[in-house]
């Protein structure tokens, strides 16, 4: 990894490293669904970070030490960022389409810039309040159709906007302990953490699910690649090229998980919720864009790299 992020044009490296990521994290939610056909939602979310611990374990950086003293904001991750977000998609799942969990997703950086905001308790810039106020005009939006439907459906939206705020929150939370011990290191505490809140639930879940391979490969992946290689990759592409650009990445998401949802589900998708789909990816894009350019300042190179 170079000292300072280049300023330079994407090579093919970096071109493959943010197809990779959006491809890792974007069929997160067909996994989910595919898993979903004889999984119990809380044996997903078991699966999932054991598989996400075992991989993250393998990369000396995730085995650097953290000091005592940050186990317990580590924990408050573990819950927020990681437990409660990796069972509330799979139950909403069971109600929504892939696609559109994935479309909701992409609001994550809308709610992370909401929080910091209130947090500092200053108001944001002009066009950060617009990209706000867009992107949750763009949620209504792209939701509307799901919401017209069935009370389960309108349940599955909130359980996804639900982790989708948690997200947000985590976001703001991990930065300080990222640039203490970098970021593979704390993901790797706060999946332990994860397993730990949820290993009662999973464990209570098996008498409701049924063993079949197709689950069993779809978490593979789900584990291995999308909750710990898209992680490291993540923090080698915002070496590379600072990580306001990375975050590009985010914006790739929903269109992945659009594009695999009709391909391999078959779903069908709303114009209107196609519709608020880019106004969330507009909205996030002008959101988070000071606060990404504001951190990215701040930051040396190293600590840059794990800010992801």
């Amino acid at each position: 990894m170079s000292a300072e992020p280049k300023a330079e044009g994407f090579t093919f490296r970096d071109w493959g490293l943010l197809a990779g990521i959006a491809l890792m994290w974007g069929s997160s939610f067909v996994f989910i669904d595919e898993a979903l056909e004889t999984f119990a939602p809380g044996l997903i979310a078991l699966l999932r970070l054991v598989l996400g611990v075992a991989t993250l374990a393998w990369f000396a950086d995730a085995r650097a030490p953290v000091a005592r003293r940050d186990w317990a904001p580590i924990a408050l991750l573990g819950f927020l960022w990681m437990a409660a977000p990796f069972v509330l998609f799979p139950v909403a799942q069971q109600w929504i389409a892939s696609s559109l969990a994935g479309m909701i997703n992409g609001s994550v950086p809308i709610f992370a810039a909401t929080i910091a905001a209130l947090v500092a308790r200053r108001l944001p810039a002009g066009r950060q309040i617009f990209g706000i106020l867009l992107g949750f005009a763009g949620v209504l939006t792209l939701s509307w159709p799901a919401i017209q439907g069935a009370h389960s459906t309108a349940l599955g939206v909130a359980l996804v906007l639900l982790a989708s705020v948690f997200y947000g929150a985590s976001i703001n939370l991990a930065v300080p302990l990222q640039r203490r011990y970098g970021s593979l290191a704390v993901l790797l505490r706060v999946q332990v953490c994860a397993l730990a809140f949820v290993a009662v639930p999973g464990l209570l879940a098996v008498p409701s699910s049924e063993f079949a391979w197709s689950s069993l490969g779809a978490l593979i992946p789900l584990g291995c690649l999308g909750t710990a290689v898209a992680f490291v990759w993540m923090g080698t592409f915002a070496g590379r090229v600072g990580a306001a650009r990375a975050a590009l990445t985010i914006y790739f998401i929903p269109v992945v998980a659009i594009v695999l949802g009709w391909l391999v589900r078959g779903e069908r998708i709303a114009v209107l919720s196609l519709v608020g789909t880019a106004m969330v990816i507009g909205g996030a894009a002008l959101a988070s864009r000071h606060r990404l350019e504001h951190a990215e300042s701040e930051q040396p190179a190293a600590e840059r790299a794990g800010a992801t």
